[in-house]
């Protein structure tokens, strides 16, 4: 329970002091014990759930008026349908252990104020009938409520999955470990929506500084002051990306042969550089690891005559089940790429996209979004604005 956001927040200390048996878990706000009737005309007791506005860690007005209820349909004292809380059959799992029955939905004329508000007039239209049964029955209960949740990988509440209702899929992606191995421009965009997850440590490996051309292909709006401490890029994106979240590990060393061994004990890792040779040694010592990993690239070319760019973003998965068709596809040989990207000459666009596809490639392998086909190939090329998949296979 979330003890913090509670005292620091009027309308659920009123609660908590009332006596109801509230607790915040995951920018979620769960009310047990509340008295209510079921179908046999008999007393029972269920959980309203509602997601939580927060700024600080500290509510604000609730965005909608609508609640969630673990029990079964509630009735009047006499059995029939409890109509008036607009009881919708909604089975899921809200969070952590949190199963919910019906959705309900109540509207003020001017919404709620807060949520001491809200629950109160939930309660109320609940316990009504509960209390025409049993004059003592109550959902203020006064007992007390343990505080056991686990300090955040967060600095903050993620009340985002909360309000989109996805906490529960969210926790697939709380694994232990990953590495990203390169932070230029895709690699740098690939910790910046990864930070956004529950991964308990992201490790970040490179060995260059953080300069000034850097700074127009990567995620945010570096400084002059930013610019002038001289940072390399793995202390650099650690300061930025501590400011959200706990977990994110600087590593100021390249991956080569004798730094390889670094690698070992990953969950996953996102490959994102652009010399051949180190991907090779990477790509083999992974597999050797059976450890799962995403391999990234991008080839521009300059067309002179019409003065623009033409290419294709890459993105290539290879899992313990499938590693045949890495050499296929990604290059292996020699010291670096021979086109515009071997140059370092990159488009910000580009590297978001291709970053995008990795990050949204690992969370449909470890079952975050659907994945029907389980393509562990996917090219998208710029001007025929086409995204292609080979290489299926089950992950």
């Amino acid at each position: 329970m979330s003890t913090r956001l509670i005292a620091r927040s009027p309308d659920l200390k009123r609660l908590q002091d009332e006596g109801y048996e509230i607790e915040v878990r995951s920018a979620y706000l769960i009310v047990r014990s509340v008295p209510y009737v079921n179908a046999a005309r008999t007393v029972a007791f269920g959980t309203v759930v509602t997601d939580l506005m927060l700024n600080d860690d500290i509510t604000q007005k609730p965005g909608d008026h609508q609640v969630w209820f673990s029990g079964v349909q509630p009735c009047h004292a006499d059995g029939s349908v409890l109509a008036a809380i607009g009881a919708q059959p909604c089975a899921q799992t809200i969070c952590e252990s949190v199963q919910v029955d019906f959705r309900f939905s109540s509207k003020p004329a001017d919404g709620y104020p807060d949520y001491y508000a809200k629950i109160a007039q939930y309660v109320e239209m609940l316990s009504n009938p509960a209390r025409s049964l049993n004059p003592e029955a109550t959902a203020k209960t006064h007992r007390p409520v343990e505080a056991t949740e686990a300090e955040s990988v967060f600095l903050y509440t993620d009340s985002a999955s909360s309000r989109a209702g996805i906490v529960a899929v969210a926790q697939k992606l709380a694994m232990p470990k990953i590495a990203i191995v390169g932070l230029g421009g895709t690699g740098s965009y690939v910790l910046d929506l990864v930070a956004k997850t529950g991964v308990l440590e992201i490790h970040l490996f490179d060995g260059d500084r953080f300069f000034q051309h850097n700074a127009f292909r990567a995620p945010g709006a570096a400084s002059l002051e930013d610019l002038r401490k001289g940072l390399s890029k793995v202390d650099y994106y650690t300061q930025i990306y501590s400011r959200m979240r706990r977990g994110v590990i600087p590593h100021l060393e390249y991956i080569e042969a004798d730094t390889i061994q670094h690698l070992e004990g990953f969950d996953f890792v996102f490959v994102c550089v652009d010399r051949p040779a180190v991907r090779k040694t990477i790509s083999e010592f992974l597999t050797g690891q059976g450890t799962p990993f995403v391999d990234v690239g991008m080839e521009l070319e300059l067309i002179e005559e019409s003065a623009c760019l033409v290419g294709s973003s890459r993105v290539t998965l290879s899992t313990p089940t499938k590693r045949d068709h890495l050499s296929r596809h990604v290059s292996l040989e020699g010291p670096v790429v021979d086109d515009i990207y071997g140059t370092n000459i990159q488009v910000a666009d580009m590297n978001a996209l291709n970053a995008a596809l990795a990050v949204v490639k690992w969370k449909k392998f470890y079952t975050f979004y659907q994945d029907c086909y389980q393509e562990h190939q996917s090219v998208y090329a710029i001007n025929a604005h086409q995204l292609t998949r080979d290489e299926t296979g089950s992950t």
